[in-house]
């Protein structure tokens, strides 16, 4: 009796909780949980959405019910931005997933007839509303957020490439496809191949801005380049699809015919040289990741021992063809430096085997970044790290000196000491300056010993006082003073700061044009292929502009005269050279010696016009400098602004613009929320963010990599003498008065010194040593 109780009870809690789950799913009302009126507009629900999602991030809202609140915000989004579906729940209550249920088995009967025995799940996807908690505790393991893809994934992709499913909880199809995923992750996971995995529901951003408007979705990244899957979710496709993703060249068949020019090529690339010997006829894909993990130190050749043509290598080098052999090869061709063999070869086997010889015996410094890593800053009396330096002619790298040079490094290679040499005649600012007597030195190879001791450049050398020959006197000479050095490191008695290596491998401007436009065709011929058509409609109306432009423009000199044309030109120009100096800030008479050629600054305004062509769409190499201002400080900020930068108006790929603080606030409170640690974003319960002051401020933006770099005023001592007067700057009053005339008698001064050392900061802007704040793609200027 009292069993049958039990279970009777436990019955009616069942279904008083599935009572209450369905009165809270008919609960659900979108328009009470973004907090607008049914007749409000679709811009008030995006600004209430955007506003919502802000408060509620779990990435920023600690609060347990974070993620709950969230994704019900980003729940009735998805019904209110969609004029069908907001119609279907005014009308019936409920979204209507199920409305047209006729149509839309019409639409899957002709879908089914294409899938045969393979499941292709971009033709096809079902809506039912899973439960979030069903997901799979694998696929939470790599989950992706938003600043982690950009601030690890972005860049690691540069070392390895990236596989990305994009799932959500009301996918019906994402099942279908979780068994061959899990399966191709645990195979591509232990060989290199980062993985992971996006909300859809939860990540809306993240997945907006792979271009994934579907789900699921798998696609690769690498080099911070998106790639989409487009085939049979099966596993041998996307194990192909992986290798696709790989560059082409990373690993060069050899064979008696080519090893020998093969493994002479460190001269060249000055990198030591790596063979694989196996039996696979083809190269395995285990390899392929390695060699573009580490393609920037060392070059990968690959021998299949069961063809022909690999007897000679195999017998000289004394190779077991019956096991994946890896040889390293440095300066001499006919030994190699390193040997591993396995039956099994791991992932992290072959990673510590490589890095322990990812340079040559002795190196040849060749840029900046490779100096800093065979000569480290001293962190500490036990970190010290010696570097040896051979200074020597290109032309005497295979004589004498340099032969007894690599035979003494090899017979003393310490923990501490690292043997480097350098060619004088590529290098010639870093040899002189450890030269100590030119005349003595000229034309002969010179050692010295250094140690770095910050980064600015800064060493304590000793050179020695002979040229090197190379003899056994000079070699004793050098070891005398490394086992002195042990004792005491005062031995480096000069000083010197070192000027940055010049890098020798950069390829020549023209290749790197050609490099950028045939990735900027790649990106575009795949952008009209496989993405979606709403992304492609920019690029779309400007091609149709411009062919409209350029047979305009070919029909009108077609029918016009050309004696009028001769007539009129003259005073055209004329006209707009009047145009554009009432328009433009006029250049002081002080500086009227520095005013470029063209006679004033090219400021234009930023607006939804000029938009697209000033930044979106503006060409690799290029940045626009935008100056931030309101209606009242227009004219003393503008003319102000172009005395700044009016000498670096003479480069082409520098264009000018100003943004009105007044119209565009939002775009910029956006774009700020990506420059955390110098603007923070305003606390949106603070009462005066909206009239926060942002005039003075400068963005460098990048349109084509998608960067900006961020110009801060700094206070000047006027400045702060009148805020003392005012009560602060930051006092809600004198906020307000910032945009009219200030009451305390902050005049047109203290508002153009807001931009005195803009010039420096054009400076440094041109050098590249300012700090970058990516952005995924740029807003809407609305």
């Amino acid at each position: 009796m009292e069993v049958k109780k039990l279970s009777i009870s436990w019955q009616f809690l069942i279904v008083l909780v599935l009572i209450l789950q369905i009165l809270s799913a008919l609960d659900f009302d979108p328009y009470r949980v973004l907090g607008v009126s049914r007749t409000a507009s679709q811009a008030d629900i995006k600004k209430a959405y955007k506003k919502l999602a802000r408060e509620w991030h779990p990435d920023k809202n600690k609060d347990p019910g974070a993620e709950d609140k969230f994704i019900q915000i980003s729940k009735a989004y998805e019904i209110l931005s969609n004029e069908e579906k907001r119609s279907n729940y005014d009308h019936y209550g409920d979204a209507g997933e199920n409305q047209g249920y006729q149509k839309q088995q019409q639409q899957r009967e002709y879908r089914f007839r294409h899938f045969h025995e393979n499941f292709y799940f971009d033709e096809s996807f079902f809506h039912f509303p899973f439960n979030s908690e069903r997901r799979d505790s694998m696929d939470e393991k790599y989950l992706l957020h938003f600043s982690h893809y950009v601030n690890e994934v972005v860049p690691d992709s540069f070392k390895k490439p990236y596989l990305i499913k994009i799932t959500s909880d009301w996918c019906f199809s994402c099942i279908h496809i979780e068994p061959v995923w899990k399966e191709v992750v645990q195979e591509l996971e232990e060989l290199g191949v980062g993985i992971g995995v996006v909300h859809a529901g939860y990540e809306r951003r993240l997945a907006h801005h792979l271009g994934a408007h579907s789900t699921p979705s798998i696609l690769g990244i690498i080099n911070g380049k998106i790639s989409f899957f487009h085939n049979a979710v099966v596993r041998e496709n996307l194990r192909q699809f992986v290798e696709s993703l790989l560059p082409g060249n990373l690993v060069e068949k050899v064979t008696n015919k080519n090893y020998v020019r093969f493994l002479s090529g460190w001269q060249q690339e000055n990198k030591p040289r790596v063979l694989l010997f196996d039996q696979m006829p083809v190269v395995p894909l285990l390899y392929k990741l390695t060699a573009f993990a580490y393609k920037d130190y060392l070059s990968f050749g690959y021998v299949c021992v069961g063809l022909r043509g690999a007897e000679e290598m195999t017998r000289q080098y004394n190779v077991n063809v019956y096991a994946p052999t890896i040889l390293i090869f440095k300066e001499h061709v006919n030994k190699p430096a390193d040997v591993i063999q396995a039956r099994n070869m791991k992932k992290q086997i072959i990673d510590d085997f490589i890095t322990q010889n990812k340079y040559l015996l002795a190196a040849r410094l060749t840029n900046q970044k490779l100096f800093h890593e065979l000569c480290p800053v001293k962190r500490s009396h036990r970190q010290r790290k010696y570097c040896v330096v051979l200074l020597t002619a290109e032309a005497a790298q295979l004589g004498t000196p340099f032969e007894a040079f690599l035979s003494f490094a090899l017979a003393n290679t310490q923990d501490i000491v690292r043997f480097v040499h350098v060619y004088s005649d590529r290098q010639p600012e870093f040899a002189n300056t450890l030269l100590p007597d030119s005349e003595t030195f000229g034309g002969k190879s010179a050692v010295s010993i250094l140690e770095r001791r910050n980064m600015a450049g800064r060493v304590v050398y000793k050179t020695l006082e002979d040229p090197w020959t190379g003899s056994e006197n000079d070699k004793f000479i050098l070891l005398g003073y490394l086992d002195q050095l042990r004792k005491d490191p005062a031995l480096l008695s000069s000083e010197a700061v070192l000027p940055d290596l010049t890098d020798e491998l950069a390829p020549i401007f023209l290749l790197r044009w050609l490099y950028s436009a045939s990735d900027y065709i790649s990106d575009c011929w795949d952008s009209i292929f496989h993405n979606n058509w709403r992304e492609m409609m920019p690029l779309l109306s400007l091609v149709f502009s411009a062919l409209f432009i350029l047979f305009g423009t070919v029909i009108v000199q077609a029918f016009s005269d050309s004696n009028d044309e001769r007539e009129s030109n003259p005073p055209d120009k004329e006209e707009a050279h009047e145009k554009a100096g009432k328009t433009e800030p006029s250049i002081t008479k002080e500086n009227s010696s520095k005013i470029p050629k063209k006679g004033f600054v090219e400021v234009t305004e930023l607006t939804d016009v000029t938009y697209t062509s000033n930044l979106v769409r503006l060409r690799p190499g290029h940045m626009n400098v935008v100056l931030i201002l309101s209606n009242s400080t227009k004219t003393s900020l503008l003319q102000k602004f172009a005395l700044e930068v009016y000498t670096f108006t003479g480069s082409s790929c520098l264009h000018f613009s100003f943004l009105s603080l007044d119209k565009h606030r939002e775009w910029l409170e956006y774009l700020l929320e990506f420059a955390q640690d110098v603007a923070p974003i305003p606390n949106q319960y603070d009462k005066h963010f909206m009239e926060r002051d942002y005039t003075g401020y400068v963005l460098a933006l990048n349109g084509h990599k998608k960067y900006f770099c961020l110009f801060k005023p700094q206070k000047t001592v006027e400045e702060e003498e009148a805020m003392g007067a005012c009560g602060g700057l930051d006092s809600p009053l004198h906020l307000g008065e910032s945009r009219g005339k200030s009451s305390c008698g902050l005049g047109s001064r203290p508002i153009k010194g807001k931009l005195s050392k803009l010039s420096l900061w054009m400076e440094r802007l041109l050098e590249g040593s300012l700090q970058r704040f990516y952005i995924p793609s740029w807003p809407e200027l609305d």
